[in-house]
Order: structure tokens, then C-alpha cells, then sequence
């Protein structure tokens, strides 16, 4: 059973790899088409260091975070079809399941889809300065999806503890509410705070995805590795394309998506406790953003020179695709630590 599962999930692995490299073209050629360029960068009074390092990605189109959950979500819509049409090798790659993917797989759509109407206000130059949905508006968002993939965990699957390392189950009671939203709202806001340079937020969720598949085969979910498998695989060939120079961004339909469904993995395999290890560049990201906004209400300073993180090592002369692979490098180390934990826990 675990060698069929696997092999299972390694071939999906590579199918969608090769699928995301086929349309990616297409879809490359679509946003150039029709010109889908955010056409607002941040200007140089509100944000100069930003401006001076971006300023010439202007012309960069956006949206390529479809590729990802296109792939995803196409995978999984013709093997359920072709599943239940058909017999034996057919229903082998079929991944839709009612207890371990329904969730994130509907979460990534339906976040996808808030994600891109984002991106066009931005491409249209709607919203406050032309830059799309203020970042209060998108936790609203990210709250009303994490709400009802709350409902769902609570009411309907009846899910109401919350691992502790080394210590075992504890029930959380209506706590478990709350606490799945902030999960899940933290983990999509710290992905779009870490969307900001060619290739970084792409390689940070590979590694996090990952570990998370990981988690998932040792704990027998194999339809959700297998889901698993084919986000990894399709975020290899959007990194691909994305890394420096990057020929598109992710745009928040990939970054919203793909951190909401992170958060709701991680809940699914009760290792949300874990992510703090599984996505800590993600974590650093959006705590620098706290810390700066806080110290400049209540300071009147800045801590950093610029936040995200990323932008302050800009500001510090560090090359781009420096800064990149060195938070892979972090992410590596992390991510690997985090699954030593999780094995010494699971079987200490």
C-alpha cells in the first residue's frame, strides 16, 4: 500500500510539472495580449525604497499565480471525472476526496478567484492609489473563507483538539473556532506580505508544501499528498519561469491562494503548530510588517529601513536574487528542522 501510494504520488508529482510547463506559455501569452500589467508601482514619496528597486517591474505582467491552481484544480477535475467514468487505472490518480481534499481544494478556488479580481483592480488601477483592495479589506477576505472552513471543521467534521508537540491532543472546545481563523488568516497574510521579489514567496511555499507532504504520507492522508504533490509540482515549473529576471508575478490569485490552502493543510494534518517552522520566512515577513507599523504609531520610528524584511535587505545594497536564495536557504533549514520535531513527536 505505501509503494503504490507513493509511486502514486511521485507520478502526479511529475504530470503536473509537465502540464504547467505546457500551459505556461499560453497563459504567458494571454497577459501579454491583453496587457495584464499591474500598472500601478508604489510612488516614491510613500514608499522610496520600494520605488527604486521596482520601479522597472512595472511592465511585468501578473497573474501567473494561475498556472498553479489552474493546474491543481484541472488535474483534479479530469481524473474525478475520468474516475468515476471509468475503472482501475483511471480512478489510481484520482485525488478527490470528500475527507481530505474537498476543503483545500474549494479553498484554493474560491481564493483564487478573490485573488484575481484583486489583481485586475490592481491592473485596472481601481481601489486606494490605483493598487487594489487595501490590506484590510483582503483579511476581510481572508477571514470569510477561514470562517467557513472553520464551520466546516467544527460543525461537519466535528474537529474540535489541537496537537501539541511532545504533549498529545487538547481540547480546545469553540476556542478551536477562532483559533482556525487566525491560522489561516495569518498564514495568507504573511504569504502575500512575502510575494515581493522574483521567486521568493514561489520557493518558500515549495519548501513548505513540501513538509507538509510529508506530514500527509506518514499519517496516511494519501489523497491529500497526492494533492499535494501536484501543487509542489506545478510551483517547480511556475519557479521556473518566475525566477530572476521573473517573467511574471504570482499575483495575489497565487499568494492568497496558496497561503489560505497552506493554513488549511496544515489544519487538516493538526500540524498548525508546526508551521511557524514549516513557513518561518513567511512568519518573519509579517511580523517585520507588525513591528514596523506599530513602532511608527506609537515610536514615530522605523525599525527597518523599508518592511517586508525582504525590502529591508534591499535597502542594505543586497543583490535581489541574493536576498532570494538566501530565505530558500532559510526555508530549507527550517522546514527541515520542523520535520525532525514533527518525527521525534510522533514516534518519541
Amino acid at each position: 500500500m505505501v509503494i503504490f501510494s507513493a509511486t502514486r504520488i511521485l507520478t502526479l508529482f511529475a504530470l503536473s510539472f509537465v502540464v504547467a510547463l505546457i500551459i505556461t506559455p499560453f497563459i504567458f501569452s494571454f497577459l501579454e495580449r491583453f496587457n495584464l500589467r499591474k500598472s500601478n508601482i508604489r510612488d516614491e514619496k510613500s514608499a522610496p525604497i520600494f520605488y527604486q528597486y521596482h520601479k522597472d517591474k512595472a511592465s511585468t505582467p501578473t497573474m501567473g499565480g494561475t498556472i498553479i491552481w489552474l493546474t491543481v484544480l484541472g488535474l483534479a477535475l479530469v481524473f474525478f471525472i475520468l474516475g468515476n467514468l471509468l475503472d482501475g487505472f483511471a480512478d489510481y490518480f484520482n485525488f478527490v476526496n470528500r475527507s481530505e481534499t474537498y476543503v483545500p481544494l474549494f479553498a484554493l478556488l474560491f481564493s483564487a478567484l478573490v485573488g484575481m479580481f484583486d489583481d485586475v483592480m490592481g491592473i485596472l488601477g481601481k481601489g486606494p492609489h490605483g493598487g487594489g483592495l487595501k490590506m484590510r479589506h483582503k483579511i476581510l477576505l481572508y477571514t470569510l473563507v477561514a470562517f467557513v472552513g472553520a464551520w466546516w471543521f467544527y460543525f461537519r467534521l466535528g474537529w474540535h483538539t489541537v496537537y501539541l508537540p511532545f504533549v498529545g491532543s487538547l481540547d480546545f472546545g469553540f476556542w478551536y473556532f477562532p483559533f482556525f481563523i487566525f491560522v489561516i488568516v495569518a498564514t495568507a497574510f504573511s504569504a502575500n506580505e512575502t510575494d515581493g521579489l522574483d521567486g521568493l514567496a514561489g520557493g518558500v511555499f515549495l519548501f513548505s508544501f513540501v513538509a507538509l507532504d510529508i506530514v500527509a504520507f506518514i499519517l496516511h492522508k494519501y489523497d491529500l499528498a497526492a494533492m499535494i504533490s501536484v501543487i509542489i509540482g506545478s510551483l517547480l515549473a511556475f519557479l521556473w519561469f518566475n525566477i530572476h529576471p521573473a517573467k511574471f508575478f504570482m499575483g495575489d490569485t497565487g499568494s492568497m491562494s496558496l497561503g489560505i490552502t497552506l493554513g488549511i493543510i496544515a489544519m487538516l494534518t493538526d500540524t498548525s503548530l508546526f508551521l511557524p517552522l514549516f513557513a518561518f520566512v513567511f512568519m518573519i515577513e509579517s511580523v517585520s510588517v507588525i513591528i514596523q507599523t506599530i513602532s511608527k504609531k506609537i515610536r514615530k520610528k522605523k525599525v527597518f529601513l523599508s518592511t517586508p524584511i525582504h525590502h529591508h535587505f534591499q535597502a542594505l545594497g543586497w543583490p535581489e536574487s541574493q536576498i532570494t536564495m538566501r530565505f530558500w536557504i532559510i526555508s530549507a533549514v527550517t522546514t527541515t528542522l520542523g520535520l525532525v520535531l514533527f518525527f521525534l513527536a510522533r514516534f518519541a
